[in-house]
């Protein structure tokens, strides 16, 4: 998966697998995690989102299925 770094005080870089629906966040403290069943417009709207980290907190951290793979 390509990941993109993001200007953000708390996530480093994002990537999304359209195919499986599949969101990867890695964070600054080196943390990486996958979401799943994310749809696409969750993931343009985090990526057009002037705070990622809020938007992530909001509507991301808590509402999908979730593990740390790094």
């Amino acid at each position: 998966m390509e990941m993109s770094t993001v200007d953000s005080t708390n996530l480093s870089a994002v990537g999304y697998d359209i195919n499986q629906a599949l969101l990867r966040i890695e964070f600054h403290n080196g943390s990486v995690y996958e979401y799943y069943d994310v749809p696409q417009n969750v993931f343009e709207e985090l990526m057009a989102a002037e705070s990622k980290g809020s938007y992530a907190a909001v509507n991301i951290y808590k509402n999908y299925n979730q593990q740390r793979i790094g």
